[in-house]
């Protein structure tokens, strides 16, 4: 994963009030933390911010004062109803360290006609190198049937990456599609109109008699 660079400010202020000006300013209030340092409260322009942490597991390259910071994205707070960012915690990450992240899992081709796939695990749980981290991992059904299944331990990972999640967790199963059987029951639901309209008929026609 490539690094992507922004420009940082640092921040002296912090509450609801900063963080609601900031965000009208086009800006976005983070905290980098990590190796034992003091926190260093930002802020980071947001449509650069929200474009560079579309993909898990961003790694940032900022420039703070001059100075460069990495940092791993872990954590996005978004505004629930509008889902704009209005938070980010940064993990400060070293070239060449070793870090845990979870990695979303993502399904390719298509199974055996008259199959469909189960997604058990969204995201597997890997160690990779801060600086070549895998943006997903993927997981190939074609042509699978009823009965098989993938597990975490099948998974096919990027070199120098190391599975953490276990090796037995069932990552995609595969089963028979199941057929829901609604023409008996529209059957049922056209035929009760005529029914209400044949017992009308004949109430009109004792009446008339």
């Amino acid at each position: 994963m490539s690094e992507q660079k922004l420009a940082a400010e640092v921040r002296t202020e912090f509450g609801k009030g900063f963080a609601r000006r900031a965000r009208m300013a086009n800006q976005i209030p983070a905290v980098i933390y990590g190796h034992g340092a003091e926190p260093i409260h930002i802020t980071l322009p947001a449509k650069a911010t929200t474009l560079a942490v579309r993909t898990a597991n961003a790694l940032l390259s900022l420039d703070i004062n001059g100075e460069e910071h990495l940092a791993l994205v872990k954590d996005i707070q978004r505004n629930p109803i509008k889902q704009i960012i209005e938070h980010l915690d940064l993990l400060t990450v070293r070239k060449g360290e070793k870090v845990t992240v979870d990695v979303p899992v993502h399904v390719t081709g298509e199974v055996a006609p008259g199959n469909v796939h189960n997604l058990e695990m969204t995201t597997v749980s890997l160690e990779a190198e801060a600086t070549h981290l895998p943006t997903a991992i993927e997981v190939s059904v074609e042509g699978r049937a009823a009965g098989e299944h993938v597990h975490a331990s099948d998974l096919v990972l990027p070199k120098g990456t190391l599975l953490l999640a276990d090796a037995e967790a069932l990552v995609v199963n595969v089963s028979e599609a199941v057929e829901i059987a609604v023409e008996e029951e529209e059957t049922t639901e056209e035929a009760a109109p005529a029914a209400e309209a044949e017992e009308a008929e004949e109430s009109s026609e004792a009446a008339a008699e």
